[in-house]
């Protein structure tokens, strides 16, 4: 176990990222007192990914005490590293798949925060039965023990789920279209499907307050293209002058939320005693084709790269199958909690880029605006208004 001690605890992460925190911003239950403010304890499993350790961050920016689980599978110790010295922040390393760590740090927690699981089309397709261990079991492994003290889990699964349906935009009561078992593709979809499975029962035979999110396509400060995320891999490549890749025709659509925004939204349900026992989706509706979103780029990184297509069976070894078209059904959320993305997928780029350019050590694109997220949001707030 890695625990550290001292710190300043902040509001923002350091890399630019801004969370829109709102008035519900404070769980309902709190259950412990620390220099006369409540505050609670939570687990994310996952913490060190790039969902998580930005949900790190807002959980310690406002007062609670964090617990994380990674083994650094996908996730990176540089997403955490300067969380080390914050007395409220304590990093295991090890799996969700040892249940033994898992209940030990659960029995000390109000809340638990399961995002921990393999990630990405490119990482699945190439390990598809780790993918499903880790997605399948790990989740097990977290419910049975969060079902011991009955503490509250919000369940992380995917717009993966709803495979190749075609009704849009996609509703979380809509049936699922998957492809044959013979593609790999398709047993991500299946293992966050049976995830939530299993959070649902929990919730109806054992009364274990679970909530269950499917986020879409999140995006933002800290992602990588490491395995297979789109944004990251066209921004890297337009800013090295690399031919930018897009696989297939460049047809296929899809809509790239903030991941600012996700952890917003996540905070808003976990608070809310309607959203338990419920399944929402999360993200924007603000679509486009994957060919628009590299021109896009290209435009704002004002990149001499080529744009260059790669059939699906270069890219993923064969045997792939992709959906045409993906788009969240807000409403549920929105009527609930009053959801709302902050930022355009212009600003989301551009917060992108700028983060990227730093990671790299290379100058920002001429005209590219350097503002700070938090800038981008408040100029975002104003024209939403």
């Amino acid at each position: 176990m890695v625990q550290s001690s001292g710190g300043v605890r902040l509001r923002a992460p350091s890399d630019g990222g801004f969370y829109p925190l709102s008035r519900h911003s404070r769980l309902k239950k709190t259950a412990h007192i620390r220099g006369g403010r409540p505050y609670m304890k939570v687990l994310v499993t996952g913490g060190a990914g790039f969902i998580g350790s930005h949900l790190v961050e807002a959980l310690l920016g406002r007062g609670d005490e964090v617990w994380v689980i990674d083994d650094l599978s996908t996730g990176r110790e540089e997403n955490i590293a300067h969380l080390m010295d914050d007395p409220m922040f304590h990093w295991n390393y090890g799996t969700v798949l040892d249940r033994d760590l898992v209940g030990e740090v659960i029995a000390q927690c109000d809340i638990v925060f399961h995002l921990a699981a393999a990630v990405g089309v490119a990482y699945v397709v190439k390990n598809p039965l780790n993918s499903l261990i880790n997605n399948i079991r790990g989740a097990e492994v977290v419910l049975e023990q969060a079902c011991a003290g009955m503490k509250k889990v919000v369940l992380f699964s995917s717009s993966e789920v709803y495979g190749k349906g075609n009704g849009l935009p996609l509703k979380e009561g809509d049936d699922r279209v998957l492809g044959p078992t013979a593609v790999s593709r398709w047993s991500y979809a299946t293992g966050k499907a049976v995830d939530e499975f299993l959070a649902f029962a929990y919730w109806r035979e054992k009364g274990l307050p679970t909530v269950i999110v499917r986020c879409f396509n999140s995006c933002g400060p800290r992602q990588t293209g490491d395995y297979g995320m789109v944004v990251p891999r066209l921004v890297t490549q337009a800013l090295t002058g690399q031919p930018m890749t897009v696989y297939g025709t460049g047809t296929q659509s899809r809509c790239f939320s903030y991941v600012g925004d996700i952890v917003t939204a996540v905070l808003l349900l976990s608070e809310h005693p309607e959203a338990v026992g419920q399944v929402f989706n999360i993200g924007t509706d603000e679509e486009i084709t994957i060919e628009g979103l590299a021109e896009k780029i290209k435009e704002l990184t004002k990149s001499s790269s080529p744009i260059v297509h790669v059939p699906y069976e270069k890219a993923y070894d064969g045997g792939f199958e992709d959906m045409k078209r993906r788009v969240p059904d807000l409403r549920k959320i929105r009527s609930l909690v009053d959801y709302k993305p902050s930022l355009s997928l212009d600003e989301l780029l551009v917060l992108t880029i700028n983060h990227i350019c730093r990671r790299l050590d290379i100058a920002t694109p001429q005209g590219l605006p350097c503002a700070s997220s938090s800038e981008l949001f408040a100029t975002a707030s104003v024209k939403k208004a």
